[in-house]
């Protein structure tokens, strides 16, 4: 079986992340996670170089086993160059070398695991957005990775109503388990963390900075209460500071990661609208709660709704919206999983989520879901004969 490449880091995927064939080249081991976090800290390794390595390897790791003449070839900048050169002589004395011990020692003190691109954990939505991070840095339960999320986001400057809104939708979602997710700023985001908490309910938040310099200051203990009950995730090694540019940075993985995203106040210019933009653009679900017209909290919310985003007045409103692939579960603690999914191969899981209700052509199907063209026809008949697509005019549309 031909080796399905894991970094074709494009929008939309341009490898077939969903083909069961995924499995076979997950890699769990420790000397692995040590190789993808040695890459992950190159320099000048960045997407449009890993997009043009795509032609020259299956995997990335791969690029530690090539001479430093090989990687000329390719092309990377020569300060990566030496430090690859560094790694195959393994020159402990090397600042890249002392920078990834330290990292590593950081890691196992703190009790930071690593969840990479060749991780049987590393979260499929995440796969899918432009840019998705090599790996992550994790504290607390890794299962909550491949939850259902969705994320509840909104202005460090909340009005009272707002926070209130936060936490009740927060402890709604949880009751129909759905995994609520942020950014833990204060405002709504620290507001929705505790509202999940509080109700018993898990909670995912991502931060711009490491994960042992919790940001902010004042969520030290909220953040706690994240690790113990949920999880705590940034791009960022341990030590990393926060800093304005990590923020939009965090965004995409909040968003990347969830189904949806609930703005629940955002002025005209917040933060929160990029993260709604981003999870536009990445094909999930934007949700936005109207305010008062007098308020300038609702003002970012109010656009979003203009431009198309679901106005929301209750957890019914999201639910219904989300309908076409979530089912509450029967029992307790169950996975949330849209009944119409049930019984399909991850594949055509994938095509049916890229299928809207209007015609989309084959071509567009294609680059949406990475499948060649042979795969993606046995796709759409399988779909056909389970009666949840169909052909049309233009290409094929979706009717469950």
């Amino acid at each position: 079986m031909p080796q399905v490449p894991l970094f074709s880091f494009d929008t939309p995927p341009g490898a077939d992340l969903t083909d069961p064939a995924v499995d076979q080249i997950c890699d769990d081991s420790p000397e692995r996670a040590r190789q993808w976090l040695f890459l992950s800290q190159l320099p000048g390794f960045g997407l449009r170089v890993r997009r043009r390595l795509a032609a020259h390897v299956p995997q990335l790791p791969d690029l530690l086993n090539l001479d430093s003449a090989r990687h000329k070839a390719m092309g990377l900048p020569a300060e990566a160059c030496e430090v690859l050169a560094a790694w195959r002589r393994d020159d402990a004395e090397h600042p890249a070398l002392v920078a990834l011990r330290v990292i590593e020692s950081a890691c196992e003190r703190n009790g930071i695991g690593i969840v990479h691109w060749q991780s049987s954990a590393y979260p499929l939505p995440l796969r899918h957005i432009h840019n998705p991070p090599l790996l992550l840095y994790i504290r607390g339960d890794t299962n909550l990775l491949s939850r259902d999320q969705l994320a509840v986001i909104g202005s460090r400057h909340a009005t009272r109503a707002g926070l209130d809104h936060a936490r009740g939708f927060a402890a709604a979602l949880g009751e129909c388990n759905l995994l609520v997710s942020s950014g833990l700023a204060l405002g709504i985001d620290g507001a929705a963390h505790a509202g999940a908490l509080d109700a018993g309910h898990p909670t995912l938040a991502v931060i711009g900075s490491g994960l042992d310099k919790i940001y902010p200051r004042q969520h030290q203990r909220l953040g706690e209460r994240v690790i113990a009950n949920g999880l705590l995730v940034s791009e960022y090694p341990p030590g990393t500071q926060a800093r304005p540019a990590h923020f939009p940075q965090r965004n995409r993985i909040i968003s990347g990661l969830s189904r949806g995203v609930l703005v629940v106040e955002a002025g005209f210019k917040s933060g929160s609208l990029i993260t709604a933009r981003l999870a536009s653009e990445q094909g999930r679900d934007v949700f936005a709660i109207p305010g008062s017209v007098h308020s300038p909290v609702a003002r970012g919310c109010h656009q979003l709704i203009r431009q198309g985003a679901t106005l929301v007045e209750s957890v019914a409103d999201i639910l219904q919206e989300l309908g076409g692939w979530w089912s509450e579960p029967t029992t307790p603690g169950a996975s949330v999983q849209s009944a119409a999914t049930e019984g399909l191969g991850a594949r055509e899981i994938a095509v049916l989520e890229a299928l809207g209700y209007d015609s989309q052509s084959t071509d567009v199907l294609g680059s949406s879901t990475g499948l060649s063209a042979d795969q993606l026809m046995q796709s759409l008949l399988l779909l056909e004969l389970q009666g949840l697509a169909t052909a049309a005019p233009g290409g094929y549309v979706r009717i469950a």
